[in-house]
């Protein structure tokens, strides 16, 4: 197997610090605009780890150039493109690996777009959907797009995939619910507003309007932060507001996994909820370029870019941040024995764990997790396929198996856990 990783910001950096410790492929190329970074990437590895014998080497990339994607693909002989870039590129990289004749996998999928007259009741364009109308063309190329395989959407799906195949006989609702209790402190040590994850992505995320699936009714949105309420967290976490986000859980699960309905809930909090609300009433949530005047004449510049330039890079928040993030998803139905039941299924990430082990911070390295895992099971043929596929069309259990094995055995080391809770 060999790997174009595209993007070495902080995920991307995760992923190949995390698929250092692994055997499993011959060659990544980490690959990024700004070629430096990668290779910033590649001497971490190679200070931690030793040679690596050309196990991983640096690449300039234009990842809004799909004929760029390719030919850096070809000229290393990917066989697999993976995604770690911003999901406004995914048209293009998706493009460039099916060019290049790679598989390809991604931890966001292609953008939604607001239903034109009732944004708040109907769905336009859905995440992913410009993904999955090509899935005739990988199928033809047998060729395998593996979408939404990070942490939110990935690990969840596959929870959802082993609820359905181990632990329920009819279920009633997938609900992924994410929280955590992170905090991160300025130099003077008071707590400040530092989105741990793309303030880019949590913009779009956030202000789109939600999805839910409902099995007699299909996709439908609701208004931003709706249907509010308090779930249990476990490890130390505790109880955290949630609210409706759109996200791509609600656009796969239902394709592969039988349930009556299907959420995305996440503990943004009131801060964070009252600053978003106040970019999109300032259009400052906006991607359109806008003309500004700067001293060398007017620029014309995307307002949401001006946003992330003006925060701290997640990538750079850990030496500055504590506490935990849980990713899980929240299941209720029928057991295997036909009677009531209601689990959380979940794995934590803490982020005094993930800098002392591979300096990333939690939220990115525990994205970053995920597509490793799936990349060694697509190494090994455990998983196959081919065309547009998500997390819940393959076996979840050799994934969790693999996840939560120790490192001396061959695993990840990362253990995962499930709470049986009394069904309502």
């Amino acid at each position: 197997m060999k790997i174009l990783l595209v993007g070495a910001g902080g995920v991307g950096d995760a992923i190949a610090k995390i698929a250092a410790r692994r055997d499993f492929f011959e060659l990544i190329v980490v690959s990024d605009y700004d070629q430096s970074r990668a290779e910033k990437t590649i001497a971490w590895i190679e200070a931690k780890h030793g040679p690596q014998n050309g196990r991983f080497v640096a690449a300039k990339i234009d990842a809004s150039d799909p004929d760029n994607v390719a030919a850096v693909a070809k000229e290393h002989g990917a066989t697999h493109v993976m995604n770690a870039v911003e999901p406004k590129f995914v048209p293009t990289i998706f493009a460039g690996a099916l060019a290049a004749g790679a598989d390809y996998l991604d931890m966001a999928m292609s953008l939604s777009e607001p239903n034109p007259t009732n944004p708040h009741t109907e769905t336009g364009i859905k995440l992913g959907d410009d993904q999955f109308e090509q899935a005739p063309d990988w199928e033809k190329a047998g060729r395998l797009a593996l979408v939404g395989m990070g942490v939110e959407p990935g690990l969840s799906d596959v929870f959802a995939r082993y609820a359905a195949d181990h632990l329920f006989s009819e279920i009633d609702e997938l609900g992924t619910r994410d929280g955590a209790n992170l905090v991160v402190r300025d130099e003077a040590g008071n707590e400040i507003f530092a989105p741990s994850f793309s303030i880019w992505t949590t913009i779009e995320e956030c202000l789109n309007p939600p999805v839910i699936w409902e099995k007699d009714r299909g996709w439908y949105t609701t208004a931003p932060f709706s249907e509010p309420e308090v779930f249990q967290f476990p490890e130390g976490i505790g109880p955290v507001e949630c609210v409706n986000v759109e996200h791509e859980e609600v656009l796969l699960m239902p394709r592969w996994v039988d349930a009556k309905r299907v959420t995305f809930k996440y503990g943004l909090g009131d801060e964070f909820i009252g600053i978003l609300k106040t970019l999109n009433q300032l259009g400052l949530d906006k991607t359109e370029p806008v003309r500004v005047r700067s001293a060398n004449g007017p620029v014309m510049v995307a307002p949401r870019d001006v946003v992330a330039a003006g925060l701290p890079d997640p990538a750079t928040l850990g030496p500055r941040m504590t506490g935990k993030t849980c990713a899980g998803l929240w299941v209720t139905g029928l057991g295997t024995d036909g009677k009531p039941r209601e689990v959380y299924l979940y794995h934590v990430s803490d982020n005094e764990w993930t800098m002392a082990e591979y300096e990333s911070q939690c939220v990115v390295w525990q994205t970053a997790l995920n597509p490793v895992v799936a990349l060694e099971l697509l190494s090994k043929g455990v998983w196959k396929g081919s065309g547009v596929l998500g997390p819940e069309a393959f076996d979840a259990k050799p994934f969790l198996d693999l996840m939560a094995l120790a490192e001396a055995d061959g695993g990840y080391g990362q253990s995962w856990g499930m709470e049986d809770r009394l069904a309502k």
